[in-house]
């Protein structure tokens, strides 16, 4: 029997995915992507440049594709509280494993059903490691649609899902893309504390909290430093404000759920973090995707932003690292507790 959508729908359900659409493998309009690559908007991200012909084409990764499968898994464990005094705030996606290890393994899964059901079938799995818009190919399959802030957003689960995809060389029904639903709301647009949301869909990495805090390797520029607050890894403003996620279903994949002491990271304990100290403890966590000189010195820039002075002691030592950027971090964050408080 050839191998049918319905099959491939109830592999994804098995495997454990939440949600799960199928489009039809051919190349996206480039028009969107090259308008962020113009404005230079994917800052340090060079892959998204290098990769471009790729990320359009499926075709160029899987020969011969004819689909694309596309799958969710839900990260809402219902309302997180703030990070308590003297710790720095993790985006939500991040308190649990490391989503790619648990991707990883459920794509395989689901691949394993595929090949089960038509052995003949070639497939290529990927979640954010290869160069596919998976946001672009889970709107293509009714998963949902990108919103303002540039996220996906799903009727079920607001944008608290992390996506995968799987390439199929074979036909299968699509879904229909899924509708805008945003509608007139722009509230994440304002809620952006860096105005990283120029325009609606489009996200200027070059202000983005997420960027600085998770890929930027090196030192973070002042004018943004100061804009860091309480974040240590990553930036959910942009999804806290959005009408979708207040009414999200609750509902997690069970590994994706927080974990004792992720919710927020105590500065003075990332401020003494030795090297041996962070493998030990982030290795297998996706908050490894920052380093350990990406998260010493984010924990260095949010004790500088905090306007209180009894971080300096903790701080001065840095200014003798090994690592560039927490050297600059440091330099920063001190000069910014020797101006005092901010004002206002």
């Amino acid at each position: 029997m050839p191998l049918t959508a319905a099959t491939v729908k109830d592999a994804a359900r098995d495997a454990g995915f939440h949600a799960c659409g199928i489009a039809r493998a051919a190349p996206i309009d480039p028009g969107p992507l090259d308008r962020v690559l113009a404005r230079g908007y994917e800052a340090d991200m060079v892959w998204l440049r290098t990769q471009r012909a790729l990320r359009l084409d499926p075709g160029l990764l899987l020969e011969g594709a004819r689909s694309v499968v596309a799958v969710a898994l839900a990260y809402h464990a219902g309302e997180a509280p703030g990070a308590p005094e003297g710790a720095g705030e993790i985006a939500r996606y991040a308190r649990g494993r490391d989503y790619h290890a648990v991707m990883k393994r459920r794509l395989r899964a689901l691949a394993e059903g595929i090949a089960r059901a038509d052995p003949g079938a070639r497939t290529l799995a990927t979640s954010d490691v290869a160069p596919v818009m998976e946001k672009v190919w889970a709107e293509r399959a009714g998963i949902g649609w990108i919103g303002k802030n540039g996220c996906l957003i799903t009727p079920r689960h607001g944008s608290w899902v992390v996506l995968g995809t799987v390439l199929v060389d074979r036909d299968l029904e699509p879904d229909a893309p899924h509708p805008d639903r945003c509608g007139s709301c722009e509230a994440c647009l304002p809620a952006c504390p860096t105005g990283a949301i120029p325009e609606p869909g489009v996200v200027d990495a070059r202000r983005c909290l997420s960027f600085w805090t998770i890929e930027r390797r090196g030192d973070v520029p002042a004018d943004v430093a100061a804009l860091v607050g309480r974040r240590v890894f990553g930036c959910d403003d942009c999804q806290l404000v959005c009408p979708w996620n207040d009414a999200a279903h609750r509902g997690s994949d069970p590994e994706l759920l927080p974990r004792p002491g992720r919710e927020a990271l105590a500065l003075d304990d990332l401020l003494r973090l030795s090297e041996e100290e962070y493998r030990a403890r982030f290795n297998g966590t996706s908050l490894a995707r920052a380093r350990y000189d990406g998260l010493v010195r984010n924990a260095i820039l949010v004790a500088g932003a905090s306007g209180d002075a009894r971080w300096v002691e903790a701080i001065r030592p840095h200014l003798a690292s090994a690592h560039g950027a927490i050297r600059a971090s440091a330099e920063w964050a001190l000069a910014a507790l020797e101006r005092g408080p901010p004002r206002g």
